[in-house]
């Protein structure tokens, strides 16, 4: 069985702010490099032949290059609890577009449609009930504004877990046109 999810990676020169604001939350569990990303699709568990399918299914989206821009940060909570800290993403309607058509593609593959609405963000930090307080982390850190960065391609990655974590490992990547 693999653990899959479609994703954007931002590149360096936006993960190096980003990661420089990871710090000064008590026992937040931040994410390492390797794991910033923005989720278009989380897949979940595959056997083999439905990520085949998948992958086949996502070489097949069209979808025109674009630019996106991180715009402040926020929370998701659950029962009243947060959960995780985020860089929110200015919003983009071919960002808009080209997740829809992943998620076309994700349906002609044999997978569930997602219900949930998506809100683009890049998960900097996972939150439980021992967290420190997060209102200063979000005071210093809520007017982020970094520089627009190109989107043109988007990847199958594979989420191997172990003791220390998730592990994210690129599986394709589809480009976008140019």
């Amino acid at each position: 069985m693999h653990r899959l999810f479609v994703a954007l990676r931002p590149p360096d020169d936006i993960r190096d702010p980003l990661i420089d604001t990871m710090e000064g939350v008590e026992g937040a569990r931040w994410q390492m490099d390797e794991q910033l990303h923005l989720t278009l699709r989380f897949v979940g568990e595959v056997d083999g032949a439905q990520g085949e399918d998948l992958a086949d299914a996502l070489s097949q989206v069209r979808a025109p290059a674009f630019d996106l821009a991180i715009r402040g940060v926020g929370t998701f909570a659950k029962k009243g609890r947060t959960t995780a800290l985020w860089a929110g993403i200015e919003p983009s309607e071919p960002l808009n577009i080209l997740q829809r058509r992943v998620e076309r593609a994700c349906q002609r593959a044999g997978l569930e449609p997602v219900t949930r609405k998506f809100v683009p963000h890049i998960t900097l930090a996972r939150t439980n009930a021992s967290t420190g307080p997060i209102g200063g982390w979000l005071a210093a850190h809520g007017r982020i504004a970094l520089p627009v960065w190109p989107v043109d391609r988007f990847w199958l990655y594979e989420s191997r877990l172990d003791l220390g974590g998730a592990h994210y490992e690129p599986v394709v990547s589809f480009a976008l046109t140019t």
